[in-house]
């Protein structure tokens, strides 16, 4: 009997474990370790941090679920993995009983640590920003915005900066669906004209949104992302400042410095800023109890896989077979890693440093549909290992297509997205030599009131499909 064990509940280790389960969970051992007992559609927290759906609509049990799909759920945090004995050492949430458990195959699926640290002044806890990183962070960022549209409704005006709060910060298609839906709320109060909205962001163009910005089609015409963003802000009336990376926040002013070098601040009444993302921080324990971490992680704790790491830019930019295709740790080929947890080879977009040093480089988003399909081809591999010896399934973010769909205002009958699809996610220089190194057919962008529909669709027919109902394997990731 082969023993699995999956470290990690979001899209791509719990759409993992639900075709483990499938395939394998009647006759070998497949079990789940998470911090929390829900599983939480995260790109539904842009509408909680406004007030526009209650945290309990974006999520469901998880053990229901595995005991479904016969996968064993254990809730709680993985401290340590020991790679050569082949176990992983877990805290019980419920009893704090310290839990070992032995595995034939393991997947790292942890997602982010949220380094707020690395800013000083970041974050909801021991900082000055919201965020929306997290179900209770999402909460408390609409909080803090009903203060604010209390505020308004005395006739004050206030600032709200959205974007990202550290020089290295991904995940900016998060923070622009934030603004455009704070804009539509304030609209639909009557309360538009007391806010000055600001986008402060660490891309270096808007619309960038670390994939190397987008070129495609819409409406007959080749546009790109930057023209397209940038047409929303102005129609929206959104400010908008990149090419800047924040250090330092305090009560009252955003501190950055500039491509340039320049340094200087943005005040703010309320501001959300995505933080630095990290690999959450695991002890990896050798046989003879030395520290073999660099065996297993980069020095931000992302799982090292089957990537080329060390490439400069140049070089990485025109060699698509240097990200992993496998998603399988070179030193220890029974660990893989899904979503965010694998460390890719470099950034999409093109890194720069400021004369004083600094790399202000978004970092390559591994979220949402592209985390559920390595996560998808992790699980399919194993279950190709367990039942065959060997692995069949492989893509690489060079192949693999991912649409986003940007709510602009959450309404059925006045809201918005954009709806953009991307081939090849990473941009694929070889097959593709254009300027932007993707499929000119393939490549789309659209906007309007569909995208709501299809944005509000899509949290419905996930949440079913996660949920492992009947038909779920034909919803595709």
């Amino acid at each position: 009997m082969a023993k699995v064990v999956v470290i990690g509940a979001g899209f791509a280790g719990h759409t993992a474990a639900l075709y483990l389960g499938d395939a394998l969970g009647k006759e070998h051992e497949i079990t789940v370790v998470n911090r929390y007992e829900h599983f939480y559609y995260v790109p539904s927290w842009v509408w909680v941090g406004i007030g526009r759906m209650p945290v309990e609509k974006t999520r469901f049990r998880l053990k229901p679920v595995y005991d479904k799909m016969h996968v064993r759920f254990v809730q709680g945090k993985a401290t340590e993995v020991h790679p050569d004995d082949r176990y992983v050492v877990v805290e019980s949430a419920n009893d704090g009983q310290v839990i070992k458990l032995d595995y034939d195959y393991l997947l790292i699926a942890t997602g982010p640590k949220l380094n707020f640290a690395a800013t000083e002044g970041l974050g909801p806890h021991e900082g000055f920003t919201q965020s929306i990183c997290t179900a209770p962070h999402a909460e408390a960022s609409r909080d803090a915005y009903f203060a604010q549209l209390e505020r308004m409704k005395k006739g004050e005006k206030v600032k709200l900066v959205i974007g990202t709060g550290h020089p290295g910060a991904t995940c900016q298609g998060t923070a622009f669906e934030y603004i455009t839906n704070i804009h539509k709320d304030l609209v639909r109060r009557g309360l538009r004209d007391k806010a000055e909205l600001l986008w402060l962001s660490n891309e270096q163009n808007v619309g960038d949104f670390g994939v190397h910005g987008v070129v495609a089609n819409y409406q007959g015409e080749m546009v790109s992302s930057e023209a397209f963003i940038t047409a929303v802000f102005k129609e929206y009336g959104i400010n908008y400042e990149v090419q800047k990376g924040v250090y330092k926040v305090d009560a009252e002013n955003i501190y950055w410095e500039d491509f340039t070098g320049n340094r200087g601040q943005t005040n703010y009444d309320f501001a959300m800023l995505i933080p630095q993302f990290k690999g959450i921080q695991l002890k990896y324990v050798g046989k003879d109890g030395q520290d073999v971490s660099e065996r297993v992680v980069n020095a931000a704790g992302f799982v090292l896989v089957d990537g080329i790491y060390g490439l400069p830019y140049d070089r990485l930019k025109m060699n698509p077979t240097a990200w992993p295709e496998l998603y399988q740790n070179p030193y220890y080929d029974n660990i893989f890693a899904a979503g965010i947890a694998f460390a890719p080879p470099g950034p999409i977009s093109e890194p720069h440093t400021t004369p004083n040093g600094m790399s202000i480089t978004a970092a390559p988003p591994r979220t949402g549909m592209v985390s559920g399909i390595i996560g998808r081809i992790v699980a399919k591999n194993i279950i190709d290992l367990v039942e065959k010896g060997r692995m069949t399934h492989s893509e690489r973010m060079t192949e693999m297509a991912a649409a986003c769909i940007a709510s602009m205002g959450d309404s059925l009958w006045d809201g918005s997205a954009a709806t953009i699809m991307i081939y090849p996610v990473v941009p694929d220089f070889r097959r593709y030599p254009n300027e932007s190194g993707r499929d000119m057919f393939v490549t789309h962008m659209e906007m309007g009131l569909g995208g709501a529909w299809m944005k509000r669709m899509i949290h419905s027919t996930f949440m079913y499909k996660l949920q492992g109902r009947l038909g779920w394997k034909i919803v595709p990731e």
